[in-house]
């Protein structure tokens, strides 16, 4: 199965576990009297949006190179996550509004058959998580990864939740608004674990310098095929699911520019076949002389 593919499925696992749990939420908060989780089936509703966005930019991505794209359609995939970061945002926003209103109002002790079905939830969130983290890391997904932290800060959210109905079940009254309180502290961890997803989305963008581990690999690689002498620099740039490398080369000053072109030629062909998730591979050839370099 190819990444995209791969990709594609996760996110279909993603976004009809986020509907099943909206509802979940949704039904046990209004009927077990716990605002967290009313908020909590907020924040899951935006998850299910921001899902979709995902899996629109994935199919999105996976168009081949044209005349206008030479690259790819990859960078669609941090704009993506962008969008899936403003959803996270603006649903920790509004569950923090909406339990700062629930604290000043009086209300009924949630249901203590709420702490089952949260524990469930929060499990369920954990292995959602690590079902698409794993495989973000397979595909080299940005907008995988972001949608993997999305199961992640809805598990945070569900543990205040827990916690917070929790206090107001066994303390009991005079303490019904310790499951809003906790509703707000989850809606601060949400905003932040919606910066570390956009974080490395806007260093995609900006194609920053953050390969090291991956340029190391390239240059143990280049080093191995015959008549290249060394590499000099070489820059990486992430559009999707594939890194685009701009290499420098060595090797023998006296060959001839056809030889040098061979050589060019293998060096790239080499590197799409050992190096995992290489999109274009541009070849500089550097004229190499016995103790001198020019």
């Amino acid at each position: 199965m190819s990444n995209q593919k791969k990709a594609i499925k996760t996110i279909y696992f993603s976004l009809f576990g986020n509907i099943l749990l909206a509802i979940i939420k949704g039904v046990t908060g209004i009927v077990g009297h716990s605002y967290a989780l009313v908020a909590d089936a907020i924040e899951s509703t935006s998850d299910i949006f921001s899902s979709l966005l995902v899996l629109l930019g994935l199919k999105y991505a996976k168009r081949p190179a044209d005349e206008n794209h030479p690259y790819g359609h990859g960078k669609i995939e941090p704009l993506m996550t962008f969008l899936v970061v403003v959803f996270l945002v603006a649903s920790a926003i509004i569950i923090a509004y909406k339990s700062i209103i629930n604290i000043q109002t009086p209300h009924k002790v949630p249901h203590t058959w709420t702490l089952y079905v949260l524990g469930i939830i929060i499990i369920w969130k954990e292995i959602s998580y690590r079902i698409v983290i794993h495989n973000s890391h397979k595909t080299n997904s940005s907008s995988l990864k972001a949608d993997a932290w999305h199961h992640r800060s809805d598990a945070l959210t569900s543990i205040a939740a827990f916690i917070g109905i929790l206090i107001a079940v066994t303390l009991g009254n005079g303490y019904e608004t310790a499951d809003d309180w906790a509703a707000l502290v989850a809606s601060g961890i949400i905003i932040y674990n919606a910066y570390h997803i956009f974080r490395p989305a806007l260093g995609e963008i900006m194609d920053e310098h953050r390969y090291d581990d991956l340029i190391e690999e390239i240059r143990k690689v280049s080093e191995t095929v015959p008549g290249i002498m060394g590499t000099e620099k070489c820059f990486i740039r992430k559009a999707g699911m594939h890194h685009h490398v701009d290499l420098h080369a060595r090797v023998n000053g006296e060959i001839s520019v056809t030889k040098g072109h061979e050589i060019s030629h293998l060096l790239k062909d080499t590197l799409h076949q050992k190096v995992p998730n290489l999109g274009h591979i541009l070849i500089h050839i550097e004229p190499y002389h016995q103790n001198k370099l020019s």
